[in-house]
Parts: structure tokens; sequence; C-alpha cells
């Protein structure tokens, strides 16, 4: 059971550092939190004064999404962190450089990337298996031309004139 409220408090401080981070100058008192929060956050009671207050207020985000949270999110979302932390440093350090790439993006065209991901999800698993192939066996410059191409097809803002 100790090690599943620890694997709980991880994944809660990873959880919330993928998700957006709203600082407060003051950062957030140990007291404001609710019963809940300071529950799932207990491992950082002892040094909680010493966090930065950007960490603060996503781990107390983070806790308060988890305890919204149905058993079964719990476990989906411990699977998903049990995955990431099975990645190594490098492959983990590119996903965070990808994201961050990712969050300035205009919201329509991570909306677009996002419609694109569900597309690809609801493919049949061989489709999807066979474009992964294709896009692997491309050399270098064979991935460009498409990423170009692509990127010169997507819809535009609709011009007034």
């Amino acid at each position: 059971m100790k090690a599943k409220r620890q694997l709980t408090i991880i994944w809660v401080a990873v959880f919330a550092i993928g998700g957006p981070a709203y600082a407060q100058d003051a950062g957030v008192p140990w007291s404001s939190l609710s019963e809940e929060q300071q529950q799932v956050l207990g491992g950082f009671a002892e040094n909680w004064d010493s966090l930065s207050p950007e960490r603060q207020q996503r781990l107390s985000m983070g806790a308060e999404r988890w305890s919204r949270m149905t058993p079964d999110q719990h476990d989906a979302a411990q699977a998903r962190f049990k995955m990431w932390r099975e990645l190594s440093d490098e492959r983990r350090e590119l996903i965070r450089e990808r994201y961050e790439i990712y969050r300035d993006l205009p919201r329509a065209e991570q909306q677009r990337i996002r419609d694109n991901y569900r597309r690809f999800r609801q493919l049949r698993q061989d489709r999807r298996q066979q474009l992964r192939d294709r896009f692997r066996d491309m050399t270098p410059e064979q991935r460009r031309r498409l990423r170009d191409r692509l990127r010169d097809t997507r819809p535009r803002p609709a011009t007034r004139d």
C-alpha cells in the first residue's frame, strides 16, 4: 500500500509538470489545500514551503485532478506513469522538447494535430502499423519532403480582400 501511495505522489508530480503552470507569486500555502490534496501530496508536506511557487501550484492542481478521477482513471494514469518511468532519459527529454514546441503552436495548429492523432488512432491496427513502417523506411530527405508537402497543404485561414 505504501508503494502505491508513493507511486501516486510521484505520478501527481509528473502529471503536474506536463500541465500548464499558473504560478502565483506567493505560492500555495499548505493550509489552503483541501484534505484530499494534502493526503495525495503528503510526501511533500515537510518541505512544501521550500518548493517554488510554480511547483506548488502545479502540484496542487495535479492533486485536485487526481482527487476527481475514478479508480479506473487512477489505474490508467498509473500505467502511463509506469511507461514514462521506463523510458530512457534521452527519450523523456525528446518528449519534453516536443511538448514545448507543441505548446508554443497556435491553438488552431494544436487542434489540427489532435484531430490528426484521433484519426490515426481510429485506423485499424494493421493500417497504423503499415503507415509507421512506411515512414520508418523513408530516407531523411523523403521525410523532409513529406513534412514540407503536408505543411503546404494545410488549410489556411481565409483572408478578406
